[in-house]
């Protein structure tokens, strides 16, 4: 084999090589390529029980209920369907009612989604606590109603 025909195996393997690890990866992410997924999404596209996924919208207003312990349980809304979420841990500083929110786990049999990971999310006007406090001390900074 001269050193052209070897240049030329080397290359159309390596394309072949990158072509094939595309395809796969394209083909593993599927569906999966949203960041996370909406009540509407979930009861659109329907969600096995136990598949892992990212639930996000809305903590609902008066949906926030705490048991013993660290045990809540909440409703998370995108305004069109809502989903109820069950969470053993301690939630962010920024969870609340209305406030955005993602949180990560699965459907169990029963149609509650089970959480175990709540993230809270801000708007761009978020302001560090701490910042806020100290503003507000100072007379500086007031929160808008």
């Amino acid at each position: 084999m001269t050193r052209k025909k070897k240049r030329l195996a080397v290359i159309g393997g390596a394309f072949a090589f990158l072509t094939l690890a595309t395809t796969l990866t394209l083909f593993a992410l599927g569906q999966k390529a949203s960041y996370f997924y909406t009540p509407a999404d979930i009861s659109e596209k329907g969600v096995a029980p136990g598949e892992r996924i990212r639930l996000g919208g809305l903590v609902a207003t008066g949906s926030i209920a705490r048991a013993g312990g660290t045990d809540v349980s909440f409703a998370v809304t995108d305004r069109i369907e809502t989903v109820t979420v069950s969470y053993s841990g301690i939630l962010p500083d920024l969870f609340r009612e209305e406030q955005g929110v993602i949180t990560e786990g699965a459907f169990d049999a029963s149609g509650r989604f089970v959480a175990d990971t709540v993230l809270a999310r801000h708007d761009e006007n978020y302001m560090p606590r701490e910042v806020a406090d100290s503003m507000k001390a100072r007379g500086i900074w007031q929160e808008e109603d």
